[in-house]
């Protein structure tokens, strides 16, 4: 084998392919409903109105419908609770998180030429946080058929024994390390199912089929998964006014990715026959990444009462980079006594950077203002996930997964209703949405739908606002891509409060 080569910094540069797969495709292409306690409470229905520094991230055209410059602040609570249901066991999880929902201001500029159609531009900045990460399950049950025996082995067969295992004289690290280098995030597996004993050859030593020494039934399993995170975009809005019945408004998006994920995986039998009866499993992946995406929208006021939005997003094309370590421990059986073995590489994987092109988005907007008593508005927004792709499409394991994207993917749409009354300076509002699952199959990513509610109080130049939004999601979580591929049934519920202060500059 190869010199052994590790950085000084203590991180090692592997090979090109992860295991990036369709379900980090839908977590990097989707968005939360976040933003101000207004556009909060009605839903985010707001292509067609304007005037929130939130719409600006909908139809960039909103901007222009401020009369004063403006800006606000939103910080909020976010909690998620997770009843998780494998194999007949069920479990329970809560995880909250205040953070800084929105920030942006928006700087309106009159032209002084009253002739000129062109009544005003603006000019905005506006930070939105699109998507939470923060989450943690726990799935525990009784798997009568699978064990995490079958992933190691779905990752060894092929493989060359000499391209999975220690040579003379080298550490665990060392050969992880090695392996990793010289081909990738496969072999590493089917390393550690080899050294932690999991898995045998199927033959003689010149084989490249492999057999569980974990056998027979009934495997007691706890799977648990806590994810830190979120996906944030910056615009950078430019939005005019023509004749005060037509705007028009373009956004540059700034896009950020920070995630983090554990998964830990016990694993315990007593089958007559199987080698290996304990094994504790830990991954760890850092992703972060960045992007750049275009927006285009108009708002035209057909009558004081009634109007309509439309807008476009292009897709969002990222740079994304990925980090990994992993530990394995084992227990079995031999010569009458349990004896315990610990891989644990102490190597963080690094891996090379790649790209993710996420589908674009259409909006149309209705809006109906009431005077100044109130207003209804609905918008309905079409996304084509079969669209996503990973980058380079040459690459062949990328356009393995590009295919099973565009076969199990959709296109999927999103219905937000909202509702403002205000009475002098209270302002009550609600709303109600349903967005589409992005899978074909829909029992295994089920639909999202949500309400809320909230109110705001005018104090002229000053503007307070709250917001309470709830909204349910039932989700098959796969254990593994590989072997052990069996799915904890998760039934999400999302809750949110938030608060807002808003004032003209």
């Amino acid at each position: 084998m190869k010199k052994f080569l590790m950085l000084s910094i203590g991180l090692l540069s592997t090979s090109y392919i992860l295991a990036q797969d369709i379900t980090d495709a839908v977590r990097y292409s989707t968005e939360d409903l976040q933003g101000t306690a207004r556009f909060k409470a009605m839903s985010g229905a707001f292509g067609a109105l304007g005037g929130d520094m939130s719409s600006v991230n909908i139809n960039p055209a909103g901007s222009a419908v401020f009369n004063n410059s403006h800006a606000s602040i939103s910080a909020g609570l976010f909690d998620r609770n997770n009843d998780t249901n494998y194999f007949n066991g069920n479990n329970s999880s809560s995880d909250s998180n205040i953070d800084l929902h929105q920030l942006g201001a928006a700087f309106i500029f009159n032209n002084t030429n009253s002739n000129s159609p062109w009544k005003k531009f603006s000019l905005s900045v506006a930070y939105d946080r699109t998507s939470d990460f923060d989450t943690d399950w726990i799935a525990s049950g009784v798997n009568p058929n699978n064990t995490i025996g079958s992933y190691f082995v779905a990752n060894a067969n092929g493989l060359p024994l000499n391209d999975i295992s220690v040579l003379s004289e080298e550490s665990f690290s060392q050969a992880y390390s090695e392996i990793g280098s010289l081909f990738g995030f496969q072999h590493q597996q089917a390393f550690l199912g080899y050294e932690g004993f999991i898995i045998n050859p199927d033959g003689d030593a010149n084989t490249d089929l492999y057999n569980s020494t974990i056998v027979g039934g009934d495997y007691a399993q706890r799977y648990s998964y806590a994810s830190r995170g979120y996906n944030g975009k910056l615009a950078f809005n430019f939005a005019t006014s023509y004749d005060d019945k037509f705007y028009f408004g373009i956004n540059l998006n700034s896009h950020f990715i920070d995630f983090e994920r554990t998964t830990f995986l016990q694993e315990s039998n007593s089958n007559p026959g199987s080698i290996v009866t304990d094994v504790y499993f830990e991954n760890n992946l850092l992703t972060t990444g960045s992007g750049f995406s275009v927006q285009l929208g108009g708002i035209a006021k057909l009558s004081e009462e009634f109007r309509l939005g439309l807008s476009y997003n292009s897709p969002t094309w990222y740079r994304i980079s990925d980090e990994t370590s992993q530990y394995l421990e084992t227990t079995r059986q031999e010569g009458g006594s349990d004896l315990g073995l610990i891989i644990n590489p102490n190597v963080i994987n690094v891996y090379e950077e790649y790209k993710l092109q996420t589908p674009g988005k259409l909006t149309g907007s209705l809006a109906y203002v009431f005077g100044k008593s109130g207003l209804l508005s609905f918008d309905y927004s079409l996304k084509d996930y079969s669209n996503t792709k990973f980058k380079p499409t040459s690459n062949a394991l990328f356009s393995s997964i590009n295919n099973d994207i565009n076969n199990r993917l959709t296109s999927a749409a999103s219905y937000r209703f909202g509702g403002e009354y205000r009475y002098k300076q209270l302002s009550f509002r609600g709303g109600y949405r349903i967005e589409e699952s992005p899978y074909e199959n829909t029992d295994f990513y089920g639909d999202l739908n949500g309400y809320s509610l909230g109110f705001g109080y005018s104090f002229g130049n000053l503007n307070l606002d709250l917001a309470f939004s709830q909204a349910k999601r039932d989700i098959n979580h796969q254990l593994y891509n590989e072997g052990l591929t069996d799915s904890a049934e998760i039934q999400s519920k999302f809750t949110d409060f938030v608060f807002t202060v808003g004032f003209n500059i």
